[in-house]
């Protein structure tokens, strides 16, 4: 057992499983007293069980670690509340949240139902907020703690995923101003953007896409970037979550970064690249002219045509 986290207390949604039973594990292994919430639900979010959570409550515990259960879904109000009341009722305080549970439910845009887009949002987006809410209550007394928010690549951009990219590119920008509320009371809030093989992102689906493929003599981007995932575990993106979560990380604040097994990388906040400017407003024949010149100049093929 480690120290990093001596004395600590950490909450982990969706810890059941995946990313956040890894980072709950190695949390637990430098000393931090944990709550493993886990709905305990398929990947797109319906059902429920309580054997995930246990399951990893028994291992920590069986490292000697202190850890408790916690089945309530984070995308509810009640849920987000009672997640950290959890901590509270059991060890006190809260000095750190991780924010990760998830759920998937892909369909191009134009098949999209209002429930799988609500579903995804409800769970991602309103369940970082809830927790979020909820421990910050805490945490400005206290005034101290760490939030971690697990936000995606697919933020930049996916094909099947507006509902999930929207979700988590909202986690991004609720992380930098999450940071700007909570930087007085010695809090901070910071966003990853995690690379593993786990049951939301290597599907059956995903897998046999790739094997048929593969089969047909075709190796393009997608069966390049499915063997590149079988290869990342969810364990590699558990360090920095201990670090960010560590007294060490107190001068980071409203950053992200993405983690693919042994490549970190810091992620610039959206600056603009190009200006143009008069006094007064632009018309729409001045910009047909300029823009090809000035912003637009050299930006190539469209999404559509690339």
């Amino acid at each position: 057992m480690g120290n990093i986290l001596k004395d600590k207390v950490a909450v982990v949604t969706g810890s059941g499983r995946g990313l956040g039973k890894a980072f709950v594990g190695l949390m637990a292994q430098e000393g931090a007293r944990v709550v493993v919430n886990d709905l305990g639900g398929d990947i797109d979010g319906k059902g429920a069980s309580t054997t995930p959570a246990d399951e990893v409550v028994s291992e920590i515990r069986g490292q000697g670690g202190e850890a408790v259960a916690n089945y309530d879904s984070a995308a509810t109000a009640e849920g987000g509340e009672r997640i950290i009341k959890t901590a509270i009722d059991n060890f006190a305080r809260i000095d750190i949240l991780v924010n990760c549970a998830g759920i998937t439910r892909d369909r191009m845009i134009f098949n999209m139902t209002d429930e799988e887009w609500d579903s995804v949002i409800r769970v991602h987006l309103y369940g970082h907020f809830y927790c979020t809410r909820a421990a910050c209550a805490v945490m400005r007394q206290q005034r101290s703690g760490r939030i971690i928010n697990i936000s995606s690549i697919v933020a930049l951009g996916n094909t099947g995923q507006a509902n999930y990219g929207a979700a988590k590119a909202g986690i991004l920008g609720l992380t930098r101003c999450v940071a700007r509320d909570m930087a007085r009371y010695g809090v901070t809030c910071n966003a990853i953007l995690p690379h593993a093989a786990t049951r939301l992102t290597l599907t059956d689906a995903v897998k046999a896409a790739a094997e048929e493929k593969k089969s047909m003599g075709i190796i393009d981007d997608v069966v390049r970037a499915t063997d590149e995932l079988k290869e990342l575990t969810p364990e590699d993106n558990a360090p920095l979550v201990v670090f960010l979560a560590s007294d060490a990380a107190s001068n980071i604040n409203g950053c992200t970064f993405l983690v693919k097994k042994g490549l970190l990388q810091l992620y610039g906040d959206p600056m603009p690249l190009r200006t143009i400017y008069k006094p007064d407003r632009w018309t729409v024949e001045e910009l047909m002219d300029l823009m090809p010149k000035s912003l637009a100049y050299g930006l190539g093929k469209s999404a559509a045509q690339s």
